[in-house]
Formats: C-alpha cells, sequence, structure tokens
C-alpha cells in the first residue's frame, strides 16, 4: 500500500474524486485506488480500469471522453 502525497484527482464511476492510497496486490491484479469522493466524501476503491485522469489541456487530455477510439483501418478491410 502506497499513501499518495499528494492525493491525486481522479474521474470515478461515481463522479470526480480525490486518490489517498494506491494498493498493489501484485502482477496478476489490478492496481487498486482509494478514492475520497468530491461530492459526498465517500471511500471507495476503484480498480485501474474502472478509473481516469481527468480532464487537464496542459497535460494534453482536452476532452472528457477517455475512451479508445475505434481503429477504422481494421473495419475497412
Amino acid at each position: 500500500m502506497l499513501q499518495l502525497n499528494p492525493p491525486l484527482p481522479m474521474d470515478t464511476p461515481k463522479g470526480p474524486a480525490l486518490a489517498h492510497f494506491l494498493i498493489d496486490y501484485g502482477p496478476e491484479h489490478d492496481l487498486c485506488w482509494v478514492c475520497f469522493q468530491d461530492e459526498t466524501g465517500e471511500c471507495w476503491t476503484w480498480r485501474n480500469r474502472e478509473i481516469r485522469a481527468p480532464k487537464n489541456i496542459t497535460m494534453g487530455r482536452r476532452t472528457s471522453d477517455h475512451r479508445p477510439k475505434p481503429d477504422l483501418r481494421v473495419a475497412a478491410e
């Protein structure tokens, strides 16, 4: 378990949150992010695949849609 200092902002399935801890169970498991939700203060643990970094223009993340874009080259074949 690693305490994040400073906490990291995250987009979670329940809305924006701050990640305070990171749990690593080993190479065959997802990382688990312990987050406190901005709106409710609830503490939730999210798997790596469930969360995203928030919009950040400076870092080149300009949209809130973080889903991978389909590879149109494959569809054209």
